[in-house]
């Protein structure tokens, strides 16, 4: 095989992926002076962030019309304790002090922010909503970066995957990338690793996890993403961190007839009455307030999937007075799923199997099949803990205790999904790789959800709603800056 030579092959960094991280990284290091080439295999930029709806910051000049008092000190302490303190404390601290001016730093190249917003109940408005279209949000933040990399010198090239990291004695000395099924050799002497984790790895998956990709963890938004950029790392010698850790939640019915986040998958994703497939309550419902809470208890049914039950007397109640959990920027709070009844029958007239209507409890079990006796026992213990007001079982508060008692009675499948992998290799403060005995590798860099060492066994969805996006920026940033001191930049 011959070896392809590019005219320009020497370059003071190599960015590897194409998404908010690597775009971030490169954008940096270019401002700073760099020569960077950014190597994406896919044929277009951007990746799981064109879906991202918004990212973390705290002390934001967007927070601050709103009285917002949450410090940075305050997000560090209950971050860490969301973890466990499982994840790295400095790694942790450096993110959160860096989101501020992260926010700024995008308005000021010309990203569009709406405003900050929380997604919990009684949560901080940390999650800094993008302004863009529905389903696709992150897209013109990914097209606003990329022109502006290119602008600055950036060589971004399409369809070029990088192959392999050179290393060089202790030093990283560049990467060998494929261009037209043939190697390039490419000079450089930093490297950052931004390739998106390792969702679509079924062997990874089931490896890391356990669990058996695309049938009870469901990857969803996520492209291609085999681990290249983990592997081309611990290959020169990066240690490990963080894999298994996985972006659960919870989403409606699929299939025929449903539209993303429609009103029939808007009433499937409230806090009703949940079984398994056994027809049994498994978690208190109202953890589908935190995504991964509800994502969590979810992934421990072995079927990947559960159901919502509820009756026409909180289908009128959703109609009228809407729905009590948010089910994206588009559908808040207080939403009133007037479009129910004409969602509902499109998917039946479709013969969608993710959702089953009944005049009786038994007929609603035999359609989803659940033992019929089982869930009528379900769902007649549930209404003795509405009518009481208390859940001897989960504890679930009285306010979303709503009874299951007026046909017709709805069933709807509940998929449990993913939106990513959170981890692989160990990093620093710096975003500088490190190898097993925690000496920095010169010139090599990881950042986004390649990195580990953010998280502990879980997402932290609160309180720092919206940190995938707000880490992939804030790492890429720091990366680039690092980057740029290193070379001598």
């Amino acid at each position: 095989m011959k070896t392809v030579r590019a005219e320009n092959s020497n370059y003071d960094v190599v960015v590897i992926g194409g998404g908010a991280s690597g775009l971030a990284a490169a954008l940096t290091a270019a401002e700073g002076g760099a020569r960077v080439v950014l190597l994406e295999k896919r044929h277009h930029m951007g990746g799981s962030s064109n879906f991202a709806e918004g990212m973390f910051a705290v002390e934001s000049e967007m927070q601050r019309p709103m009285y917002m008092n949450y410090s940075r000190a305050q997000a560090f302490k209950n971050v860490m304790e969301y973890n466990h303190w499982k994840a790295n404390p400095r790694l942790v601290r450096a993110f959160i002090d860096e989101s501020a001016a992260t926010i700024s730093w995008l308005q000021n190249r010309g990203v569009l922010f709406t405003e900050p917003i929380t997604n919990i109940p009684d949560g901080w408005r940390t999650l800094h909503c993008l302004k863009g279209p529905f389903g696709a949000i992150g897209s013109p933040m990914i097209k606003t970066l990329t022109r502006r990399a290119k602008e600055k010198g950036v060589d971004i090239r399409l369809a070029t995957p990088a192959k392999k990291i050179l290393r060089k004695g202790e030093r990283i000395n560049g990467v060998t990338a494929e261009k037209e099924g043939e190697p390039e050799p490419i000079e450089a002497r930093a490297v950052v690793i931004a390739s998106g984790g390792y969702a679509n790895n079924k062997e990874w998956i089931k490896k890391y996890t356990g669990y058996d990709l695309g049938v009870n963890a469901i990857p969803i938004r996520n492209y291609d993403k085999v681990g290249d950029g983990i592997r081309l790392g611990w290959e020169v010698g990066a240690a490990e961190e963080g894999m298994g850790v996985l972006h659960f939640f919870r989403v409606g019915p699929m299939g025929p007839g449903v539209r993303m986040l429609g009103h029939v998958e808007c009433a499937c994703l409230q806090p009703f009455l949940w079984v398994n497939q056994q027809g049994e309550r498994f978690c208190d419902e109202s953890v589908a307030f935190n995504d991964t809470f509800e994502g969590n208890a979810s992934a421990r049914l072995k079927e990947g999937y559960s159901y919502t039950i509820f009756d026409d007397a909180t289908k009128e109640l959703m109609v009228e007075h809407g729905i009590e959990k948010s089910a994206s920027n588009k559908n808040l709070p207080g939403t009133r799923l007037t479009n129910f009844d004409r969602d509902l029958k499109k998917a039946l007239g479709k013969k969608n199997p993710d959702i089953a209507v009944a005049g009786t409890i038994e007929e609603l079990a035999r359609q989803i099949k659940v033992e019929p006796s089982v869930l009528r026992a379900t769902v007649d213990e549930y209404n003795r803990f509405c009518e009481s007001g208390c859940d001897e079982v989960f504890a679930k508060e009285p306010k979303y205790l709503w009874p299951v008692k007026k046909p017709k009675f709805y069933a709807m499948k509940a998929y449990t999904v993913f939106l990513g992998t959170l981890g692989g290799i160990k990093i620093n403060h710096r975003m500088e790789v490190v190898d097993e005995k925690e000496k920095a590798i010169p010139g090599l860099y990881t950042v986004g959800t390649d990195a580990g060492g953010l998280y502990g066994d879980s997402y932290c969805f609160l309180p720092a709603s919206g940190t995938t996006l707000g880490f992939a920026v804030n790492s890429g940033r720091i990366a680039g800056r690092n980057a740029l001191r290193y070379i001598g930049k």
